[in-house]
């Protein structure tokens, strides 16, 4: 389902930029349930079936869910 929401961004053409709208996508509309299993996903995994902006993207969610861990 990331992936799918990657391809929507796929269009942008800065890398970054898309990161970042897939990251408020995923904050703003994702159940916090869903977050915390891509997040767990991520950390087991290095998120290696994530394309590059998703991948990013659940990068900094877990960043920060590790920041709020603390």
């Amino acid at each position: 389902m990331a992936n799918d929401i990657g391809s929507f961004f796929a269009s942008e053409a800065d890398q970054k930029v898309a990161a970042a709208n897939i990251h408020q996508h995923i904050r703003r509309y994702w159940d916090p349930r869903m977050r915390g299993r891509i997040i767990g996903y991520f950390n087991e995994t290095g998120g290696g079936e994530l394309e590059g902006a998703v991948r990013a993207a659940v990068q900094q969610l877990a960043e920060e869910a590790a920041a709020k861990a603390s």
